[in-house]
Protein backbone atom coordinates (compact mmCIF):
# COMPACT_ATOMS: atom_id res chain seq x y z
CA UNK A 1 0.00 0.00 0.00
CA UNK A 2 0.82 3.70 -0.85
CA UNK A 3 2.47 5.68 1.85
CA UNK A 4 0.14 7.97 2.90
CA UNK A 5 1.71 11.37 2.99
CA UNK A 6 -0.70 13.61 4.91
CA UNK A 7 -2.00 11.41 8.19
CA UNK A 8 -4.81 12.08 10.55
CA UNK A 9 -4.62 14.66 13.66
CA UNK A 10 -5.19 17.34 11.57
CA UNK A 11 -7.54 20.27 13.09
CA UNK A 12 -8.94 21.39 9.91
CA UNK A 13 -13.01 22.05 10.31
CA UNK A 14 -15.07 18.54 9.90
CA UNK A 15 -15.92 18.51 6.21
CA UNK A 16 -13.56 20.79 5.23
CA UNK A 17 -13.23 21.64 1.65
CA UNK A 18 -9.44 22.41 1.83
CA UNK A 19 -8.84 18.80 3.09
CA UNK A 20 -10.55 16.83 0.70
CA UNK A 21 -8.38 18.65 -2.48
CA UNK A 22 -5.45 18.58 -0.47
CA UNK A 23 -5.96 14.93 -0.06
CA UNK A 24 -6.48 14.44 -3.82
CA UNK A 25 -3.27 16.14 -4.58
CA UNK A 26 -1.32 13.54 -2.13
CA UNK A 27 -2.67 10.80 -4.06
CA UNK A 28 -1.14 12.24 -6.93
CA UNK A 29 1.96 12.69 -5.49
CA UNK A 30 4.70 10.03 -4.25
CA UNK A 31 7.49 9.94 -1.04
CA UNK A 32 10.03 11.83 -3.14
CA UNK A 33 8.30 14.87 -3.09
CA UNK A 34 9.37 18.38 -1.02
CA UNK A 35 6.53 20.76 -0.32
CA UNK A 36 7.03 24.20 0.57
CA UNK A 37 3.94 25.08 2.36
CA UNK A 38 2.53 28.93 2.43
CA UNK A 39 0.99 30.22 5.72
CA UNK A 40 -2.63 30.13 5.84
CA UNK A 41 -4.93 27.45 6.87
CA UNK A 42 -3.94 24.44 5.61
CA UNK A 43 -0.29 25.00 7.61
CA UNK A 44 -2.22 26.14 10.92
CA UNK A 45 -4.71 23.05 10.36
CA UNK A 46 -2.01 20.92 9.78
CA UNK A 47 1.32 21.45 11.67
CA UNK A 48 0.10 22.80 15.34
CA UNK A 49 3.09 23.59 17.74
CA UNK A 50 4.72 20.08 18.80
CA UNK A 51 2.70 17.73 16.45
CA UNK A 52 2.48 17.65 12.13
CA UNK A 53 0.34 15.82 9.93
CA UNK A 54 2.75 15.89 7.31
CA UNK A 55 4.38 12.31 6.30
CA UNK A 56 6.96 13.82 3.73
CA UNK A 57 9.28 16.43 3.99
CA UNK A 58 7.81 19.33 4.70
CA UNK A 59 8.78 23.27 5.13
CA UNK A 60 6.27 26.00 6.63
CA UNK A 61 6.90 29.77 5.11
CA UNK A 62 5.96 33.18 5.29
CA UNK A 63 2.81 34.22 3.21
CA UNK A 64 5.27 35.45 0.54
CA UNK A 65 7.99 33.32 0.65
CA UNK A 66 6.61 29.35 -0.38
CA UNK A 67 8.02 30.46 -4.35
CA UNK A 68 11.28 31.24 -3.44
CA UNK A 69 11.94 28.95 -0.71
CA UNK A 70 10.88 25.85 -3.36
CA UNK A 71 13.33 27.94 -5.74
CA UNK A 72 15.78 27.59 -2.89
CA UNK A 73 15.30 24.04 -2.24
CA UNK A 74 15.49 23.27 -6.27
CA UNK A 75 18.68 24.96 -6.58
CA UNK A 76 20.37 23.42 -3.53
CA UNK A 77 19.57 19.90 -4.74
CA UNK A 78 21.17 20.63 -8.00
CA UNK A 79 23.64 21.69 -6.40
CA UNK A 80 24.36 18.76 -4.61
CA UNK A 81 23.99 16.87 -7.59
CA UNK A 82 20.89 15.12 -6.26
CA UNK A 83 19.55 12.59 -9.08
CA UNK A 84 16.32 11.93 -9.66
CA UNK A 85 14.97 15.08 -8.75
CA UNK A 86 12.17 15.20 -5.87
CA UNK A 87 9.35 16.64 -6.70
CA UNK A 88 8.99 20.27 -5.35
CA UNK A 89 5.85 21.36 -4.83
CA UNK A 90 4.59 24.59 -3.35
CA UNK A 91 0.96 24.93 -1.58
CA UNK A 92 -0.97 28.36 -1.02
CA UNK A 93 -4.56 29.63 -0.12
CA UNK A 94 -5.44 32.22 -2.49
CA UNK A 95 -4.48 35.08 -0.09
CA UNK A 96 -0.66 33.99 -0.86
CA UNK A 97 -1.48 33.14 -4.22
CA UNK A 98 -3.56 35.97 -5.63
CA UNK A 99 -2.16 38.47 -3.28
CA UNK A 100 1.01 38.38 -1.19
CA UNK A 101 3.00 36.13 -3.19
CA UNK A 102 1.98 37.22 -6.51
CA UNK A 103 5.27 39.06 -7.46
CA UNK A 104 7.62 36.09 -6.50
CA UNK A 105 5.67 33.62 -7.85
CA UNK A 106 6.01 35.46 -11.49
CA UNK A 107 9.64 35.43 -10.43
CA UNK A 108 9.55 31.64 -9.56
CA UNK A 109 7.77 31.49 -13.72
CA UNK A 110 9.82 33.53 -15.39
CA UNK A 111 13.04 31.54 -14.08
CA UNK A 112 11.41 28.40 -15.82
CA UNK A 113 11.85 26.12 -12.87
CA UNK A 114 10.00 22.72 -12.39
CA UNK A 115 7.89 23.39 -9.32
CA UNK A 116 4.17 22.67 -9.25
CA UNK A 117 2.17 25.23 -7.55
CA UNK A 118 -1.13 24.63 -6.08
CA UNK A 119 -3.41 27.29 -5.10
CA UNK A 120 -6.37 25.97 -2.57
CA UNK A 121 -8.84 28.45 -3.81
CA UNK A 122 -11.32 29.10 -0.71
CA UNK A 123 -12.11 32.76 -2.43
CA UNK A 124 -11.03 34.65 1.02
CA UNK A 125 -8.41 35.14 3.64
CA UNK A 126 -10.00 32.37 5.87
CA UNK A 127 -7.16 31.57 8.25
CA UNK A 128 -7.04 34.87 9.91
CA UNK A 129 -10.88 36.14 10.03
CA UNK A 130 -12.74 36.04 6.27
CA UNK A 131 -11.11 39.09 4.61
CA UNK A 132 -11.39 39.23 0.89
CA UNK A 133 -9.21 38.57 -1.10
CA UNK A 134 -8.04 38.57 -4.71
CA UNK A 135 -10.06 36.01 -5.30
CA UNK A 136 -13.47 37.02 -3.70
CA UNK A 137 -16.18 37.06 -5.89
CA UNK A 138 -18.69 39.21 -7.44
CA UNK A 139 -21.58 39.42 -4.51
CA UNK A 140 -19.35 37.79 -1.81
CA UNK A 141 -19.67 39.21 1.74
CA UNK A 142 -16.47 38.83 3.90
CA UNK A 143 -15.12 41.18 7.05
CA UNK A 144 -13.40 43.67 4.80
CA UNK A 145 -16.37 43.15 1.95
CA UNK A 146 -20.06 43.09 4.42
CA UNK A 147 -23.13 43.59 2.79
CA UNK A 148 -25.69 46.29 3.97
CA UNK A 149 -28.46 48.67 2.71
CA UNK A 150 -26.15 50.02 0.34
CA UNK A 151 -23.47 47.31 -0.42
CA UNK A 152 -23.84 44.33 -1.75
CA UNK A 153 -20.52 42.76 -0.38
CA UNK A 154 -17.32 42.69 -3.10
CA UNK A 155 -17.81 44.32 -5.97
CA UNK A 156 -14.32 43.34 -7.67
CA UNK A 157 -14.05 40.53 -10.65
CA UNK A 158 -11.88 37.87 -9.14
CA UNK A 159 -8.93 37.77 -10.26
CA UNK A 160 -8.10 35.57 -13.04
CA UNK A 161 -4.60 33.73 -12.02
CA UNK A 162 -5.17 31.45 -14.79
CA UNK A 163 -4.71 33.74 -17.27
CA UNK A 164 -1.83 34.76 -15.17
CA UNK A 165 -0.13 31.59 -15.67
CA UNK A 166 -0.57 31.36 -18.99
CA UNK A 167 0.62 34.88 -19.71
CA UNK A 168 4.16 33.75 -18.35
CA UNK A 169 4.02 30.64 -20.93
CA UNK A 170 3.64 28.05 -18.31
CA UNK A 171 2.86 24.41 -20.06
CA UNK A 172 0.60 23.06 -17.62
CA UNK A 173 -2.06 25.03 -16.44
CA UNK A 174 -5.47 23.50 -14.62
CA UNK A 175 -8.44 24.77 -12.70
CA UNK A 176 -10.64 21.96 -10.31
CA UNK A 177 -12.70 21.68 -7.68
CA UNK A 178 -12.98 19.88 -4.24
CA UNK A 179 -15.93 18.13 -5.87
CA UNK A 180 -13.89 16.17 -7.91
CA UNK A 181 -10.79 14.48 -6.34
CA UNK A 182 -10.39 12.27 -8.95
CA UNK A 183 -9.68 14.92 -11.28
CA UNK A 184 -7.66 16.68 -8.79
CA UNK A 185 -5.21 13.46 -8.66
CA UNK A 186 -4.74 13.28 -12.38
CA UNK A 187 -4.34 16.81 -12.94
CA UNK A 188 -1.26 16.50 -10.38
CA UNK A 189 0.18 13.57 -11.74
CA UNK A 190 -0.19 15.52 -15.11
CA UNK A 191 1.60 18.35 -13.88
CA UNK A 192 4.42 16.12 -12.61
CA UNK A 193 5.70 15.08 -16.08
CA UNK A 194 5.42 18.98 -17.36
CA UNK A 195 9.39 20.05 -17.74
CA UNK A 196 8.83 23.45 -15.89
CA UNK A 197 6.80 25.14 -13.96
CA UNK A 198 3.02 24.13 -13.69
CA UNK A 199 0.30 25.59 -11.31
CA UNK A 200 -3.10 23.91 -10.45
CA UNK A 201 -6.08 26.14 -8.89
CA UNK A 202 -8.58 24.02 -6.95
CA UNK A 203 -11.95 25.76 -5.77
CA UNK A 204 -11.86 24.58 -1.66
CA UNK A 205 -15.06 25.41 -0.45
CA UNK A 206 -14.73 26.95 3.00
CA UNK A 207 -17.55 25.81 5.88
CA UNK A 208 -17.46 29.76 8.23
CA UNK A 209 -16.56 31.60 5.35
CA UNK A 210 -18.95 30.08 3.08
CA UNK A 211 -21.60 29.46 5.85
CA UNK A 212 -22.06 26.32 4.64
CA UNK A 213 -22.89 23.41 6.47
CA UNK A 214 -20.24 20.57 7.29
CA UNK A 215 -21.14 18.12 4.97
CA UNK A 216 -21.31 20.40 1.90
CA UNK A 217 -18.06 21.07 0.58
CA UNK A 218 -17.86 18.41 -2.08
CA UNK A 219 -21.84 19.42 -3.38
CA UNK A 220 -20.63 23.00 -3.31
CA UNK A 221 -17.24 22.41 -5.65
CA UNK A 222 -19.68 20.09 -7.93
CA UNK A 223 -22.16 23.17 -8.09
CA UNK A 224 -19.08 25.69 -9.13
CA UNK A 225 -18.35 23.46 -11.67
CA UNK A 226 -22.01 22.60 -13.23
CA UNK A 227 -22.83 26.37 -13.33
CA UNK A 228 -20.01 27.30 -15.02
CA UNK A 229 -18.70 29.61 -12.67
CA UNK A 230 -15.92 27.44 -11.79
CA UNK A 231 -15.32 24.88 -14.35
CA UNK A 232 -13.22 22.09 -15.02
CA UNK A 233 -9.97 22.92 -16.84
CA UNK A 234 -7.07 22.01 -18.38
CA UNK A 235 -4.57 24.18 -20.62
CA UNK A 236 -1.35 22.38 -22.33
CA UNK A 237 1.17 24.32 -24.20
CA UNK A 238 -0.83 27.40 -23.43
CA UNK A 239 -4.14 26.12 -25.32
CA UNK A 240 -7.44 24.62 -23.81
CA UNK A 241 -7.03 20.80 -24.31
CA UNK A 242 -9.72 19.81 -21.73
CA UNK A 243 -12.99 21.20 -19.90
CA UNK A 244 -15.95 20.19 -18.04
CA UNK A 245 -17.42 22.80 -20.54
CA UNK A 246 -18.50 21.33 -23.68
CA UNK A 247 -21.32 21.90 -26.74
CA UNK A 248 -23.71 19.55 -24.83
CA UNK A 249 -23.00 20.63 -21.76
CA UNK A 250 -25.92 21.75 -19.77
CA UNK A 251 -25.31 24.46 -16.80
CA UNK A 252 -27.42 24.97 -13.57
CA UNK A 253 -28.75 28.25 -13.18
CA UNK A 254 -25.98 30.09 -10.68
CA UNK A 255 -28.68 30.52 -7.88
CA UNK A 256 -28.42 26.96 -7.28
CA UNK A 257 -24.78 27.16 -6.11
CA UNK A 258 -25.25 30.60 -4.62
CA UNK A 259 -28.54 30.23 -2.32
CA UNK A 260 -26.83 27.28 0.00
CA UNK A 261 -24.23 29.95 0.85
CA UNK A 262 -24.57 32.38 3.96
CA UNK A 263 -22.18 34.26 2.24
CA UNK A 264 -24.55 35.22 -1.03
CA UNK A 265 -27.75 34.88 0.91
CA UNK A 266 -28.46 38.88 1.03
CA UNK A 267 -28.45 39.06 -2.82
CA UNK A 268 -31.11 40.37 -5.06
CA UNK A 269 -32.36 39.25 -8.56
CA UNK A 270 -30.67 41.88 -10.14
CA UNK A 271 -27.30 40.99 -8.42
CA UNK A 272 -27.93 37.50 -9.49
CA UNK A 273 -28.17 38.25 -13.14
CA UNK A 274 -24.94 39.67 -13.00
CA UNK A 275 -23.34 36.59 -11.12
CA UNK A 276 -25.37 34.66 -13.93
CA UNK A 277 -23.47 36.72 -16.75
CA UNK A 278 -20.12 35.90 -15.62
CA UNK A 279 -21.18 32.66 -15.95
CA UNK A 280 -22.71 32.62 -19.15
CA UNK A 281 -19.23 34.82 -20.26
CA UNK A 282 -17.22 31.50 -19.12
CA UNK A 283 -19.45 28.86 -21.04
CA UNK A 284 -18.51 30.93 -23.97
CA UNK A 285 -14.60 30.99 -23.44
CA UNK A 286 -13.84 27.95 -22.03
CA UNK A 287 -16.31 25.65 -24.95
CA UNK A 288 -14.71 22.92 -26.20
Amino acid sequence: MPKKLLLPGHNACAGCGQLVAVQAVMRGLDENTIISNATGCLEVTSSSFQQSAWNIPWIHTLFESAAPVASGILAALKKQGKEPLPHIVVQAGDGGTFDIGFGQISGMWERNEKILYICYDTEAYSNTGIQASGATPYGAATTTTPNGEKSIGSIQVKKDMLGVALAHGLKYVAQSTAGFPDDITRKVKAALLVDGPSYIQILSPCMPGWKIKDDEAVLMGKLAATTGLYPLLEYREGKLSASSITKDFSAKPVDEYLKGQGRFKHLHAEDLKVIQEIANKNLGKYCL
